[in-house]
C-alpha cells in the first residue's frame, strides 16, 4: 500500500485508507501484497499496529471473498479506461529512455538518472501534489479538512533507545565471532572481482556470502568499492 498517502493527523484513520489500498491491490490481481501499518508516518511500527496492518489483509482474504474470483474487475470500461491510460503514459517513459540510450532502455535509464531526469519528475510530482492539498484542490481527511479529532491524545508511538541499539550491536558481534572470517573474506574478494564484470550475475555470489553470514553492510561496501556510490545532485 502506498506510505505516501499516509498522516500525522488522526493517525487511525490510515487503517482505513490502508484498508481502501490493499482491496484496490487484490481486485487488481496483485501477486503480493504489503500493509502499511498507521504509525508508519511517525515511526516503526509497533506490534500492535503491525498487527493491525496483517489483520487487514486476513479481513480481505477470508472476510470478502475477493480472492476468489480471478479477475473480479474484468469488463470494467472505467478499469480498462484506466490500464490504457497508464500504459499509454508507461510507452511514453519507455520511449524517452529508448531514445536517451540510442536503442538502449537500460543505457537510456542510466543517462536518465546522471541527467537528474527521473528525480525532476518525482520533484515535480511532489510539487504538484503539494500545491492541490495547499489549495484545498485535494483533500486529504485530517490534514485540509476534517481536522476534529487532531488534538485527541497521542498515539503510542515505537522508540529505538540506545539500549536498543546495543543489544543490536551485541547481537551483530556474536554472530561476527561465530563466522568463519576466511570463508567471508573469500566470497567478499569473489564479489568484488566479479562485480567488475558486467557480463556476471552477481546473485549467485551475494547468496553465497549471506550463507557464510557476511553482513548486508560488507556486501554493499563491496560492490560500493567497484561501482562507486550515486550521490544525488539537489533538483529545484
Amino acid at each position: 500500500t502506498a506510505g505516501v498517502s499516509l498522516t500525522a493527523q488522526q493517525p487511525e484513520v490510515n487503517i482505513v485508507r490502508t484498508a481502501i489500498e490493499a482491496l484496490a491491490g487484490v481486485l487488481g490481481g496483485t501477486q503480493s501484497l504489503h500493509t502499511n501499518s498507521m504509525d508508519e508516518a511517525m515511526a516503526l511500527p509497533t506490534e500492535k499496529s503491525a498487527r493491525i496492518a496483517l489483520r487487514t489483509q486476513q479481513v480481505i482474504a477470508h472476510e470478502t471473498n475477493v480472492a476468489s474470483v480471478a479477475d473480479p474487475l474484468g469488463g470494467s470500461y472505467f478499469v480498462e479506461e484506466l490500464t490504457d491510460e497508464m500504459e499509454r503514459q508507461a510507452e511514453e517513459i519507455f520511449d524517452h529512455l529508448d531514445r536517451l540510450g540510442d536503442g538502449s532502455i537500460l543505457e537510456g535509464v542510466i543517462t536518465a538518472i546522471d541527467e537528474n531526469w527521473f528525480q525532476r519528475r518525482i520533484a515535480d510530482s511532489a510539487y504538484e501534489l503539494e500545491r492541490k492539498f495547499n489549495t484545498g484542490e485535494r483533500i486529504v481527511v485530517g490534514v485540509n479538512a476534517f481536522k476534529e479529532g487532531n488534538d485527541d491524545g497521542d498515539l503510542a508511538l515505537l522508540r529505538i533507545t540506545n539500549e536498543d541499539e546495543a543489544r543490536q550491536l551485541k547481537r551483530l558481534d556474536a554472530v561476527r565471532s561465530e563466522r568463519d572470517e576466511a570463508a567471508v573474506a573469500a566470497v567478499l574478494s569473489k564479489l568484488g572481482s566479479q562485480a567488475s564484470d558486467p557480463d556476471v550475475n552477481l546473485m549467485p555470489t551475494l547468496i553465497e556470502a549471506a550463507a557464510c553470514y557476511a553482513t548486508l553492510g560488507e556486501m554493499m561496501g563491496t560492490m560500493a568499492d567497484v561501482f562507486g556510490r550515486h550521490v544525488e545532485v539537489p533538483t529545484i
